[in-house]
Parts: C-alpha cells; sequence; structure tokens
C-alpha cells in the first residue's frame, strides 16, 4: 500500500524520469512517485554495451509501433522501438552519447528561449556527466552518469577517419565540445565495463531514499485536473485502478510518444480530435502531438575484401572467446561497441552558416537492421542522417482507450531540402570509400548498390531502404509564444501543476543522438523545480 499524496509525481522512468527522481528526492522535503510501465531493467542484454543489438527487439525491454504509411518514403511504414523498461530506451539504445551542435542551443535561443542559449545549458550537461577523457571545460568528473572514450579500435574504422581526412574533412577529436565539424571516435555511456544508463546511474543510487516510491507496470490513465489545475493521476497497478494525488505537481516524462498521448487522453490537445472522440476539451492545443521530428538515415554497406568484419569474426567461436575474456579482462574490445564507432559530422554544400548538416555513423559490420543477423558477408557500413530536418509529422491518439496505440505520422522526406541533404550525405559517403586508405580494402557496394548513381536514383534508394535513427522528439514543443506546449520553465500552458521535462520539449530536434541532450533537459528541469528558477 503506498501513500496517496506525493509533492511530485514522475510519469515515465526513461531517461529524464530517472534523473528527475533523483534530483527531487535529494530533498527531504519532498516526496516522489515515479511510475514505469514497463518492468526493471534486470536483464543480462540491458547491461553489457553489445546488448543493444540484442535488446531493441526484445518485447520485454522495448514497445514497437508501427508508423503510417507514408508517400514520401514509397508508401512503407516504419517500425519505431521504444525503450520500455526502467531506464527507459538509455538502457537500450546504441550508447552514444553526443550533445549536438552548439549552434543548436543557440538556435533555440534565437526563438526567444534565451535560458537554454548553449552557454545555459553547459553546466547542465557538465553537472550530470563522469567523464574518464582527459580533462576539459567541456566535460564534467563529478557526475553520475559514466562516460567514457571508444574502447574498440577496429583497423578499418580507422581506416574510414583516414580516409575522411584524405577527402579534406577535419579530425575532431571531442564531439562533445564546442565543434562538431570533422571525423572522430564518438563517446559512449560505459562504465568500467557495464552500460551506465539512467537507471544505474542515477535511480538506483536514490532507491534508499525513503521519501521515493518507484512502481512498475504501472500504466497511466489520465491526468486529474480540477478548475484548470491538475490534482493527479489514474493509472492501472497489478491490475487495479489507482487514484494518486501531488500537492506539488505533475511531471511527464513519458517521451516523445508517451508524453503527448497522456496530455489528450486528459482533454489537453487538438480539440477537434478529442471531441470526435468524446474526451471533453481542457485545453484546446493543436500542438500537442504536433512538430514531431526524427532523423532519417540511409546507410551504405560495402563489402571488404578481406574477412575482417564483426560479421566474420561472431561466427569463429575462438574469436568470440577472445572477446569475451577481453572485455571481462581489461573492459575493452568488441563487447563494448554500441550503435556506432566512429563517425563525423560534414557539411554538404546545402549547408547554411557553415553548421554541418549531415551526421555519419559507422560501424565494421552489417546487418538489414539492427536486432538482425549480421551478414553472411563481410560487411561494413556507413550511413548518413540529416541533422537539421525540416519535415514534420504528428503523433496522436486514435481512442479514448489508454491501451490502444497512437497514430504516428513522421512525415520523413517530406521537404525537398530534406530529400537534397541526404542524397549529398550519400554521396559524400561514397567519396570517403574511394580515397586510397579505405578504396583497396573492399571490392562491391551491397546497399543501396553500384545501380544507384543519379540524384533521382539515390533519393529513390533513400526512399525505399532509408530508416529511423530511434530521435523521437517535438511534440510537446516548448515556446514562448502562445500556441506552444510548454513556456521555457517547461509548464504546460492552458492548466497548473503539470510540466513536461523529455525529448518532446524540444522545439527542433539537436543534431545527433539525443539521450544526452534528454538528460540535460531533465538537469536543468530539476534544477527550475528546486530552485524556482
Amino acid at each position: 500500500m503506498i501513500n496517496t499524496t506525493f509533492t511530485h509525481i514522475i510519469v515515465g522512468a526513461g531517461s529524464a524520469g530517472c534523473l528527475l527522481a533523483n534530483r527531487l528526492s535529494s530533498n527531504q522535503a519532498n516526496s516522489v512517485l515515479l511510475l514505469e510501465s514497463g518492468n526493471w531493467d534486470t536483464g543480462f542484454w540491458t547491461k553489457i554495451p553489445v546488448g543493444y543489438f540484442r535488446t531493441i527487439n526484445n518485447l520485454k525491454v522495448t514497445k514497437h509501433t508501427l508508423t503510417e504509411p507514408s508517400d514520401t518514403i514509397a508508401g512503407r511504414s516504419i517500425d519505431w522501438p521504444r525503450g520500455h523498461v526502467v531506464g527507459g530506451s538509455s538502457s537500450v539504445n546504441g550508447l552514444a552519447f553526443i550533445r549536438g551542435q552548439k549552434e543548436n542551443f543557440e538556435r533555440w535561443a534565437e526563438l526567444g528561449l534565451s535560458d537554454w542559449s548553449y552557454n545555459n545549458v553547459l553546466p547542465f550537461f557538465r553537472k550530470l556527466e563522469n567523464f574518464s577523457g582527459p580533462e576539459s571545460q567541456f566535460h564534467g568528473s563529478l557526475g553520475e552518469l559514466k562516460v567514457s572514450e571508444l574502447r574498440n579500435h577496429h583497423p578499418y574504422c580507422r581506416a574510414w577517419l583516414d580516409a575522411g581526412l584524405e577527402l579534406g574533412i577535419p579530425e575532431n577529436r571531442d564531439f562533445n565540445s564546442d565543434q562538431s565539424h570533422g571525423v572522430g571516435t564518438y563517446h559512449l555511456t560505459i562504465g568500467r565495463r557495464f552500460r551506465s544508463s539512467s537507471a544505474t546511474a542515477f535511480l538506483r543510487p536514490a532507491l534508499k531514499r525513503k521519501n521515493l516510491v518507484v512502481l512498475t507496470k504501472a500504466n497511466v490513465q489520465k491526468l486529474l485536473i480540477t478548475d484548470g489545475q491538475v490534482t493527479g493521476i489514474n493509472f492501472v497497478h497489478n491490475s487495479s485502478f489507482k487514484s494518486v494525488q501531488a500537492s506539488s505537481e505533475v511531471i511527464l516524462s513519458a517521451g516523445a510518444i508517451g508524453s503527448p498521448k497522456i496530455l489528450q487522453l486528459s482533454g489537453i490537445g487538438p480539440g477537434k480530435i478529442l471531441s470526435n472522440l468524446n474526451i471533453p476539451v481542457i485545453v484546446d492545443r493543436p500542438a500537442v502531438g504536433g512538430n514531431l521530428q526524427d532523423h532519417y538515415q540511409m546507410r551504405t554497406i560495402v563489402e571488404l575484401i578481406k574477412r575482417d568484419s564483426m560479421n566474420d569474426h561472431v561466427r569463429n567461436p575462438f574469436t568470440v572467446i577472445s572477446m569475451g575474456l577481453k572485455w571481462v579482462l581489461t573492459g575493452t574490445g568488441p563487447l563494448t561497441v554500441g550503435a556506432g564507432n566512429v563517425g563525423g559530422g560534414v557539411r554538404t554544400k546545402l549547408s547554411v552558416n557553415g553548421q554541418p548538416d549531415i551526421q555519419f555513423n559507422v560501424m565494421p559490420l552489417s546487418t538489414d537492421r539492427p536486432g538482425q543477423p549480421l551478414h553472411k558477408y563481410s560487411g561494413f557500413t556507413a550511413a548518413a542522417w540529416q541533422c537539421h530536418p525540416e519535415s514534420r509529422g504528428r503523433s496522436d491518439i486514435i481512442s479514448s482507450d489508454p491501451s490502444k496505440d497512437t497514430r504516428i505520422q513522421p512525415n520523413y522526406l517530406s521537404e525537398s531540402i530534406d530529400q537534397q541533404t541526404l542524397v549529398e550525405g550519400i554521396k559524400i559517403l561514397r567519396e570517403i570509400y574511394q580515397q586510397p586508405s579505405f578504396k583497396n580494402l573492399w571490392d562491391k557496394e551491397m546497399i543501396p548498390g553500384s545501380n544507384y548513381q543519379t540524384d533521382e536514383q539515390i533519393l529513390d534508394a533513400a526512399k525505399n531502404m532509408g530508416g529511423t535513427v530511434y530521435h523521437y522528439a517535438g511534440t510537446c514543443r516548448m515556446g514562448v509564444d502562445n500556441a506552444a506546449v510548454v513556456d521555457h520553465r517547461l509548464r504546460v500552458r492552458g492548466v497548473k501543476n503539470l510540466r513536461v521535462v523529455d525529448a518532446s520539449i524540444m522545439p527542433e530536434i539537436t543534431s545527433a543522438n539525443i539521450n544526452a541532450p534528454t538528460l540535460m533537459i531533465a538537469e536543468k528541469a530539476a534544477d527550475i523545480i528546486l530552485n524556482k528558477s
């Protein structure tokens, strides 16, 4: 039996929710209830870094939703997996820790959100981080989240980096500095050996506090709202309906799909959609569920001449044993890899203000999609996505029944600039493959294939073969205008005692992987709440 009243109720124990629970419960005057619809992150594969390739399709720890078919990508639906476990996607993601370009946050400031400029958010990035690399003004060493430099140095990844340098792309030794242009290695959320998720870094150390209660398998039905003030929530736990009150506020940290869903179920959203579902409209806010953004990527895969791909190594039992021993003894090697070893930010001819508009992600392996068996041939993958997509989609409920999935319409490549930029990114990747350091290592382009040469053909390949990078954001847009869902302090407009704290508040998606900026959003939100700043 739990208390029926808490000062703070946090919905969603993902990247943001776990950090918030830690910070808010550090004040003994607060009582915090953290609700998670998934289960505890106890599985073996959620602990070891390379487990990403096993967890991404494991329905015990991920929730999958198919997007609506889209004419802009050849009428296809795309599978959108999300973390459905304590730690959220930070427990199952590809471990890449990239804050995004400095200019991303300067752009937020230009939109009127001066509190979210680069100089204002950098201290919060530093606060949460425990970086094992060289000391730097850009990094923190006292935070809880373990962040590591690359621990697996594959010779062909080094060759790819050298080829990028030969093409004239500069070297970037730290993508988490104030410079994002160049090629280099990525930082990963790894401790000595194991994944450092939001659950392990922030939530577990706080569980000993008596003022923090965590409930898993708790499915929120809707917010309780009286006279324009959020007073609590209804949820289902162990097949029983429960109501809990919040004396201070409710915080939605359910992600870019979950948070707008709860708002809409509670009567905060597009009035026409809600009325058609017989949901009483409390706040008619069309922006709830809109502004949906994601990075859409296209992969290139080449077949290596020498069988030195991870595709080959995992089929050799002696090599597998060696990899396991290396990880156990030194915390390095192939078992420490995530969804990318190396990569870079590059400028196409379409770049605005000199910002990189393409991000590369490179791995010495290949597969049809993460979680699927590696190809039988010796594959090497380099993918490209547009950093600043202009295409916008929506995520809306289709029923007043909370158990029903939402309708997701990503509208990938619906803007011409998105199409052109991605095509230019693929062309640059092909140029890198042809540089002296790499051109003699491979002999055949498997994807998209040598028959895709013109811009029109490359775009056709992207429409038919591309897919998500799992960076869903923007559906509860932060802004200074009255149409925005939340204000600069993340308070939901139109009601009291309600905030949204997760990637859904991004007015514009950051340039690369979004776990790092999502954690920063939570760290800054905690400071706002605790200090009433």
